[in-house]
């Protein structure tokens, strides 16, 4: 048996109070806040998407850093399983035996931090870097996805928070790259189709 962490001695009592809070609310409620835990991180996908597509028509340059947070989404998520394989912490329907909202995880899949709020932090940090508009969007969405998870009961609050931690700072330090990409205006990956496609559409007009 591995042992594990029982993080119920730091927040127990707010997650208890937290998945109490979801026993008793409508149900309508409650299958919304599921199905936004389950399923709400393809809203920022769909965000890092928007993002690009606005900037390959303001410059290559900026079409590039777009394309970048993909990759400081991953290496944010990256991050937090690292974190997670060292710290090693049951859930906490695993230690309390609380009813919840989400079917319980099994052991060994660790609670601390959590994966969904590090990869949401992380995606709004780095968008907020590309796009005020779009960025403050995704800011609020990573709070409902950080609070979702501790409503359906599969984290503690503590664990959210740790993942918004991993998740921006990873973020921060990675998007202070962004304006340092190189400008691919007069390179010739940004002339060809390829190019065309990812960075510029307008290269491909004037090529």
């Amino acid at each position: 048996m591995i042992l594990a962490f029982d993080g119920s001695a730091i927040d127990g009592s707010s997650y208890r109070y937290v998945t109490g809070l979801a026993q008793e609310s409508p149900s309508w409620f409650d299958g919304l806040v599921s199905f936004w835990s389950s399923y709400g991180l393809g809203l920022f996908a769909v965000l890092m998407v928007l993002a690009w597509w606005r900037a390959r028509r303001q410059s290559p340059r900026a079409a590039l850093a777009a394309l970048a947070v993909p990759v400081v989404v991953v290496v944010a998520y990256l991050a937090d399983l690292g974190v997670k394989s060292l710290v090693r912490e049951d859930r906490p329907c695993q230690s309390l035996k609380v009813a919840t909202l989400e079917a319980c995880p099994a052991h060994g899949d660790w609670s601390f931090p959590s994966n969904h709020a590090a990869i949401a932090a992380a995606a709004a940090v780095a968008l907020f870097y590309i796009s005020r508009r779009l960025g403050t969007v995704a800011l609020v969405a990573a709070g409902a996805m950080a609070a979702s998870r501790v409503w359906v009961g599969v984290h503690y609050p503590h664990d959210v928070a740790a993942g918004v931690l991993v998740g921006t700072l990873v973020a921060m330090a990675l998007a202070a790259f962004l304006p340092r990409l190189p400008d691919l205006s007069g390179h010739p990956l940004a002339a060809s189709r390829l190019g065309a496609l990812l960075l510029a559409p307008r290269l491909a007009k004037s090529g």
